[in-house]
């Protein structure tokens, strides 16, 4: 399952809106895929860019997490996902995708994480960004939190 930024973001920031809720997500999400024969959670190089990005400007809440510790809550992160890597595989599938799914401006990141999903045989998105992923149908299924 592939791990968007929003809830890495909500379950990192204690003041964010839905913090309990994505905590509780990502345990469950930790737990499952320790099972044996479970489906392993994945992020992008992108999603640990985003992180970095979201978490040191403040937002809803008040108070942005400083570089230094949002630099360590990144590299944290390598070890506990499995990490995707971008290249030009997720390239041609950002491209495929173009031909057949409208997208522009910022709405090209979204775009990428689902070519990388796709370019690893990834189908299951965690995310609190529904309606940003709804446009990619069929391709890609959003898991409930």
């Amino acid at each position: 399952m592939f791990v968007d930024t929003s809830v890495l973001v909500h379950a990192r920031i204690r003041e964010a809106p839905r913090h309990d809720e994505a905590r509780v997500a990502l345990g469950r999400a930790m737990q499952g895929s320790d099972m044996p024969g479970s489906e392993p959670l994945r992020i992008s190089r992108q999603v640990m860019r985003e992180y970095l990005a979201v978490i040191t400007w403040p937002q809803t809440w008040p108070v942005a997490v400083s570089r230094v510790e949002a630099l360590h809550d990144m590299l944290r992160l390598a070890p506990i996902f499995q990490v995707l890597e971008d290249g030009p595989a997720v390239t041609d599938q950002l491209a495929a995708l173009s031909r057949v799914v409208t997208f522009r401006g910022s709405q090209v990141h979204d775009a990428n994480i689902v070519a990388t999903m796709l370019a690893y045989g990834e189908r299951r998105l965690l995310t609190f960004n529904r309606e940003d992923f709804l446009r990619y149908g069929d391709r890609i299924e959003l898991v409930e939190l």
